[in-house]
């Protein structure tokens, strides 16, 4: 009689976090959770405290209050081969808008746009309509300045997809 191994129960214990959002210029070829020491120097170099201690004490993203200026303090106070700041762009994070943007219910608001530096959001007019926004995806840093000033927590910063 052959025992069978439970693969699901494995995934449990890995520290791996498929939806958490590292720091920018985090190398794309190696695995975070693994070269990361846990030792807070980026999260204590924040300039606008966007890094965080997140699951496992690992460093992430959150947009909830502020932005990311790209500084690169987190980069640059960082002791482990970990982050790249020759890469072209700082990360692949784009800003997405779902369904419960107020202008989809009618309401005038154009916080996010006003809140964008690099002008990536802009609103499509249309005749007898709310303008509806539009987000540049080249233009987008992915700064998560459009975040915050959101009353309606419409707006998150994911991994961009191929093509968008």
């Amino acid at each position: 009689m052959s025992q069978s191994i439970n693969h699901s129960r494995r995934n449990l214990f890995r520290r791996k976090k498929f939806d958490a959002q590292r720091p920018p210029w985090v190398k794309s070829d190696i695995e975070f959770t693994d070269e990361c020491t846990r030792c807070n120097a980026c999260i204590d170099a924040c300039e606008t405290k966007v890094l965080v201690k997140g699951d496992g004490g690992f460093p992430e993203i959150k947009f909830t209050e502020e932005e990311c200026t790209f500084c690169q303090q987190c980069a640059t106070v960082c002791k482990e081969p970990i982050f790249d700041l020759a890469q072209e762009q700082p990360w692949t994070i784009k800003a997405t808008i779902n369904d419960s943007c107020l202008t989809y219910k009618g309401v005038w608001c154009q916080s996010c746009k006003d809140a964008c530096d690099p002008g990536a959001i802009s609103f499509k007019m249309a005749v007898g309509q709310v303008p509806k926004p539009i987000i540049d995806t080249e233009a987008c840093t992915g700064c998560g300045a459009c975040v915050s000033p959101c009353p309606s927590v419409s707006i998150s910063i994911n991994e961009s997809k191929i093509g968008d």
